[in-house]
């Protein structure tokens, strides 16, 4: 994942995580300073802090052109900025959020979700023919 695109997710989640009262003093710390410093690099920017103003109220909105803002201002070249946004994602218990990248083996799985903040809706149904079968309830499950 690009350091841009690690700093967007970082502020859309801190944002999330500040319109709720059961966020952290450390997330909302963390991300009180990640906004900071977010402020700072785009302040040379025409519309940079507006963007990141709108950003905060609409991140599914405003996550393209706050990119660019941030693309523009060279945000993927600031490290403290970078690692602000990793810190952030971490102590919000975000997958990846320390290398930027996930690992998946899904080999033999008939439902996989990949990605954070994701949305899956399963149906189940019988198993294919000669997987056997199987069965849940109060007292366990059971695999032949």
């Amino acid at each position: 994942m690009d350091p841009v695109t690690v700093i967007v997710d970082a502020l859309a989640a801190g944002a999330a995580a500040g319109a709720k009262d059961s966020a952290s003093s450390a997330v909302v710390d963390a991300y009180t300073g990640l906004k900071a410093l977010a402020r700072k690099r785009l302040g040379r920017q025409p519309d940079g802090e507006l963007v990141l103003a709108r950003h905060e109220q609409a991140p599914d909105t405003w996550q393209a052109p706050l990119a660019l803002e941030l693309a523009a201002a060279a945000a993927g070249q600031d490290d403290e900025l970078i690692t602000a946004a990793k810190t952030l994602l971490s102590l919000m218990g975000e997958p990846g959020a320390m290398t930027g990248n996930q690992v998946v083996d899904a080999r033999g799985a008939y439902g996989v979700q990949v990605g954070t903040r994701n949305t899956q809706h399963i149906t189940v149904s019988a198993p294919p023919a000669g997987l056997g079968q199987f069965r849940c309830g109060s007292a366990g499950s059971a695999y032949p």
